[in-house]
């Protein structure tokens, strides 16, 4: 899932005073889209329960508008009760973060001392008491270099959605990122058909079967996509 609406974009003025300009946090409208998609994920739009009833992970990119959209989500399956932290663990993901390039971030926005977010602990602050899971195995331990290249930045998207899918076999997992990303989880396993927009709080549904041998080992299907042109906010086109 994409973030929701991003202040910077319908404020303009708010980069010339943020002590982060290329860290935008969610504006209000972001906020509440976060919070209705949560809603509508969480009477099973998928067929299934996100969250509290069977979905174990949800894992967010680092930012601050991302970090917004996972603790809004994490909260929406409590609907109102005290939220069980084993139903729904959150953890942070360095994979998923935004592609750390030019292409997406101004160079005049650009970190001068190589510090782009704030250490993950007081990230973590802002998500839902209990919920953050300190434990969870991470793909990435560090973010990209500047001047990240777009195809390796989808290469890496790609690494982590499957990494994450065979690490957690048993989960249904939300991985809450970037635009970019959505289009990867879409375009990479779906066959002859590119992402030509993705929306904020677009999201993608992809499913796989999953069975044991008799030895105790894992067989894992191919991702099928589910998501349809035009559904959830992405709009594909035919390569």
């Amino acid at each position: 899932m994409r973030h929701g609406d991003r202040i910077d974009q319908f404020e303009p003025l708010w980069t010339l005073q943020a002590a982060r300009p290329w860290d935008p946090p969610l504006m209000d409208d972001g906020k509440i889209r976060a919070w209705t998609t949560g809603r509508r994920l969480r009477v099973s739009q998928l067929g299934f329960r996100i969250h509290r009833v069977t979905a174990k992970e949800v894992v967010s990119a680092l930012c601050a508008r991302c970090e917004n959209e996972a603790s809004l989500l994490a909260l929406q399956s409590s609907q109102g009760v005290p939220i069980d932290p084993s139903a729904v663990k959150v953890s942070i993901e360095f994979g998923l973060c935004e592609v750390i390039s030019s292409q997406t971030i101004k160079v005049d926005w650009a970190t001068k001392d190589g510090i782009w977010f704030p250490d993950v602990s007081e990230l973590e602050i802002v998500l839902p008491a209990g919920t953050v899971d300190h434990s969870v195995w991470q793909v990435y331990h560090e973010l990209p270099l500047w001047e990240e290249e777009m195809g390796e930045a989808r290469k890496r998207y790609k690494k982590v959605i499957l990494a994450l899918a065979d690490k957690y076999p048993n989960e249904n997992l939300l991985l809450v990122t970037h635009g970019e990303a959505v289009g990867v989880s879409v375009a990479a396993f779906l066959e002859g058909f590119d992402v030509a927009e993705v929306d904020f709080c677009a999201y993608s549904h992809l499913q796989r079967k999953i069975s044991y041998t008799n030895s105790g080992g894992l067989f894992v299907e191919p991702f099928k996509v589910l998501t349809k042109d035009g559904q959830n906010g992405i709009s594909l086109y035919s390569l």
